[in-house]
């Protein structure tokens, strides 16, 4: 097996190190267990705002965690604690409701799933996004809301991409970043780890490099904080 490919257990014991620091940042990801299956995936979901101003567009750097220049961001996004109902009542504090129902932009529903491919043996992340209202967007509105810098290039091969398919777990439809090129972009990241002798969590150098496509950004400090220790065996099991 190549060593630029992720092998299941590899795939869980990283998702487990990943939550670990998100459960420390607040970040709220969590893992979801498939009922009666060993299976699971991690999930987030998240309220961003878009801006219409100039075409709908969500800024792939920018996150209402930023505290140290949120007047930069074009985006607010702020993790729910609990089922989405419509309120911030468990949003996150440094959200800020004048922002995201500011003039010049709409509030979007994020969630987002990372998965184990058995085909690709690599994480995929699938998404979903609607209004607050409850109204799914579709492929070509979620497109226009990539930002300009990715799209162009994005979709000069947009079946290896962002795509719309069923969620294998769920059943749903959901779309998709295909993973057909994760070996290949992950490969130079993981033969420089492996020179260093370093300790890089996959999970973490690959949302970090796919996430801003579609608007999720994941926090600097996931690197600066000590890596967990090493997970039970029996991690993200189901009871």
């Amino acid at each position: 097996m190549s060593a630029c490919l992720l092998g299941e257990e590899s795939f869980r014991q990283c998702c487990w190190r990943f939550l670990k620091l998100s459960d420390r940042l607040r970040d709220g990801w969590s893992w979801e267990p498939l009922q009666g299956s060993e299976e699971g995936y991690m999930r987030k979901t998240a309220l961003r705002s878009v801006s219409v101003n100039s075409g709908p567009t969500w800024n792939p750097h920018g996150s209402r965690s930023d505290k140290e220049s949120p007047a930069s961001c074009h985006c607010a996004a702020a993790t729910e604690q609990a089922d989405v109902d419509g309120t911030h009542d468990d949003l996150d504090p440094g959200y800020d409701d004048g922002v995201v129902s500011g003039g010049g932009s709409r509030v979007l529903r994020l969630e987002y799933h990372i998965l184990y491919s058995c085909s690709y043996m690599a994480p995929v992340l699938y998404f979903r996004a609607s209004t607050l209202e409850g109204r799914s967007l579709s492929l070509d509105q979620v497109w226009s809301c990539v930002h300009p810098s990715f799209r162009s290039r994005l979709q000069r091969s947009p079946l290896t991409t962002i795509t719309q398919q069923e969620h294998p777990l769920l059943g749903q439809p959901f779309f998709m970043l295909h993973p057909c090129k994760t070996e290949e972009f992950m490969r130079p990241v993981l033969q420089l780890e492996r020179e260093q002798h370093g300790q890089m969590n996959y999970i973490l150098t690959w949302l970090s490099a796919v996430g801003p496509l579609v608007g999720l950004d994941v926090p600097l400090k996931y690197s600066t904080l000590q890596p967990p220790a090493s997970p039970p065996e029996a991690c993200l099991q189901p009871s």
